[in-house]
């Protein structure tokens, strides 16, 4: 949903209803996950995508019929046979989408708004759906903050219990859906509810003001990361240098993510890019780096260079364990030279890291092309 959270907004304030298609369940090489939207208005606009094109076609003609008359519809698209060539998926996989009307003036176009809202202030917040066609509240919503709730599926123990798991999964931003029984009893299947869980973006922390950290900064931005360029050096680390990075701090880099971990603020999705390439600079700041809860630190330099950083982080007391989450010589073999093509090298080496890519040309391989 992030990647409309503009034009949705957009659409709320302007006050006439849309409908909204989330992907609610998945089977194998679904090109979208569960928690894709798409959505249209009465003027025919679409926003977003629910398979990159296979089937939009047809989900339109949905969205058309549940805008005029408010009526949740289910349905689902796959490759089966003689349907393959009108509405299946090419890549071979399958959806489950879930269309309901959203109204800005009912309690549907506030939850909404409300969760929005918290998206847009990089909050973590859940949408829960009930998205069983045939209970009296399908497409009933609930958003879930971490000190807020707003909305109701028709049931109070219900919401009870879809609040609470909700709120559980806020950290690990583990969308998917959860059955209950009608008075929200766990373990039952009555009802399917989809929990769209939106956790805060994952940041970016890139250690050094040079052309390269430029364009890291400006991939990692584009592919959704919150940014921060830090360096000591207040003539080159310079909001104009870097106007892709969410924040562009002043300071040692090991004493700014030191206090980062203090404060609680560096996490398991976090990655480390340590592009400062002078020792007095970076050794510090693998010392704390490859000692704090981030999963990725890389860090740029020659063969030689890593061998002798190598040498030094062992001789101020990291053990073998802690340098084997070192990623150095930064990046993937790309054979790339110049800052962008670098920064696509590091940024493709952290994304496989974050999704448990083999890093591997898709060509030579066999099996899933898409991981849960």
């Amino acid at each position: 949903m992030r990647d409309v959270l503009p034009e949705l907004r957009e659409w709320l304030a302007v006050g006439e209803p849309f409908t909204l298609v989330t992907v609610v369940r998945t089977w194998r090489s679904a090109p979208r996950p569960a928690g894709a939207v798409m959505a249209v208005n009465a003027a025919g606009e679409v926003l977003g995508s629910l398979s990159g094109g296979c089937v939009e076609g047809t989900v339109y003609d949905l969205a058309q019929e549940v805008l005029a008359d408010g009526v949740p519809r289910a349905a689902h698209y796959g490759v089966t046979g003689s349907d393959a060539a009108a509405v299946g998926l090419a890549c071979g996989g399958e959806i489950d989408v879930l269309a309901r009307r959203v109204d800005p003036a009912d309690e549907s176009g506030q939850v909404l708004d409300r969760v929005l809202t918290a998206i847009a202030a990089d909050e973590a917040a859940v949408l829960a759906t009930l998205v069983t066609p045939e209970a009296p509240q399908a497409g009933g919503t609930i958003g879930v903050g971490r000190d807020w709730e707003l909305g109701s599926l028709g049931q109070p123990r219900l919401d009870s219990s879809v609040v609470a798991d909700a709120r559980a999964r806020l950290d690990i931003g583990d969308t998917g859906s959860t059955t209950y029984g009608p008075e929200g009893e766990r373990g039952a299947d009555d009802l399917e509810v989809f929990l769209s869980v939106h956790a805060p973006r994952p940041r970016l922390i890139v250690a050094g003001a040079i052309d390269f950290a430029a364009a890291v900064c400006g991939l990692g931005a584009f592919l959704g990361y919150d940014v921060t360029l830090v360096d000591a050096r207040g003539v080159f680390a310079t909001p104009r240098r870097f106007p892709d990075a969410d924040r562009v701090v002043v300071s040692w880099p090991h004493r700014y993510l030191q206090a980062e971990v203090d404060a609680g603020r560096i996490t398991p999705s976090t990655a480390i890019v340590v592009l400062t390439h002078d020792h007095k600079f970076d050794v510090p700041m693998l010392q704390v780096a490859l000692r704090c809860p981030a999963r990725y630190v890389g860090a740029m330099g020659s063969r030689r260079t890593h061998d002798e950083r190598l040498e030094r982080l062992r001789e101020v007391g990291l053990t073998p364990a802690e340098l084997a989450r070192l990623r150095s010589p930064i990046g993937l073999d790309l054979g790339g030279r110049t800052p962008t093509e670098t920064a696509v090298s590091i940024m493709a080496e952290v994304i496989a890291d974050r999704r448990g890519g083999a890093a591997l040309p898709l060509s030579g391989g066999a099996g899933r092309i898409h991981r849960d």
